[in-house]
């Protein structure tokens, strides 16, 4: 039996050294863009000057950066915490339109376009929200529960001037409109731009912490972006707003007749 595996060990080899190439591959696509590229940049400066010290017989700095790198698993852990969480999700992740059929799931991308070039041509600013896999109800303040069909019209009221609700974000789960009148986490990144206001900085907040869409349509410039992952797509009309929800929602294709 000892001889079978040994047969076969090259075959094992080639398999750990793919899973493990796999692995760091989607890592780094997971981190790519994002704050956590520079963040491991500082580690590995890090790890070079560790080895410069030892080398150089720096023992001071060695003794400091030896303390520090023996809790590097626990550092790690600290720094990317929304990365790790980001990727365990993705293990198990389930689309957004899961319990919908292809009519109501192009019903709803249809209301969404219609309701965000409405809103931007009448200069109404709105943010929207998306729940994807993972659950936001931890990190929203306040709002109103809905329950309701995902409407243009419904949307648009919601974010006019005189609605009581119009401050805050619209939050749409499993293609309801659940909650209205949200208060989001801001970002803290301070490379935003200052020109971005505060529904902006509230959907890259967000999005930072969650794998959530937010949709955020200015009522300064009238131009409707999406956010994803803290990063923001601007400038877009009504063609590309349903192409990026279309790819980052994943609607299922209609089942063929037989």
């Amino acid at each position: 039996m000892l001889d079978i595996f040994k047969n076969f060990r090259w075959l094992l080899d080639l398999l750990d050294i793919g899973l493990v190439a796999f692995i760091i591959y989607r890592i780094i696509l997971l981190i790519k863009g994002t704050r956590a590229v520079q963040m491991l940049l500082g580690l590995v400066v890090i790890l070079i000057v560790y080895m410069g010290s030892q080398v150089g017989g720096l023992y001071t700095l060695h003794w400091i950066l030896d303390n520090f790198l023996s809790s590097i698993i626990l550092v790690i852990i600290v720094l990317f915490q929304n990365d790790i969480r980001r990727a365990l999700i993705h293990v198990g992740r389930n689309p957004f339109f899961a319990d919908l059929s292809y009519r109501e799931e192009t019903e709803v991308m249809d209301e969404l376009v219609k309701a965000c070039v409405n809103l931007a041509n009448r200069k109404i600013g709105a943010l929207i929200v998306i729940e994807r896999e993972t659950g936001i109800k931890d990190f929203l303040e306040v709002g109103v529960e809905l329950d309701a069909k995902v409407s243009s019209d419904l949307i648009t009221s919601i974010f006019l001037p005189y609605s009581p609700m119009h401050d805050g974000a619209v939050v749409i789960q499993q293609g309801r409109l659940k909650r209205a009148g949200c208060f989001l986490p801001l970002t803290q990144s301070p490379d935003v731009s200052k020109a971005l206001g505060t529904r902006h900085r509230a959907a890259m907040g967000l999005t930072e912490l969650v794998d959530a869409v937010a949709i955020v349509v200015s009522e300064e410039t009238a131009r409707i972006s999406v956010v994803v992952g803290g990063r923001i797509t601007r400038d877009l009309d009504s063609t590309a707003l349903r192409r990026v929800l279309k790819r980052l929602l994943e609607p299922r294709t209609p089942k063929k007749k037989k």
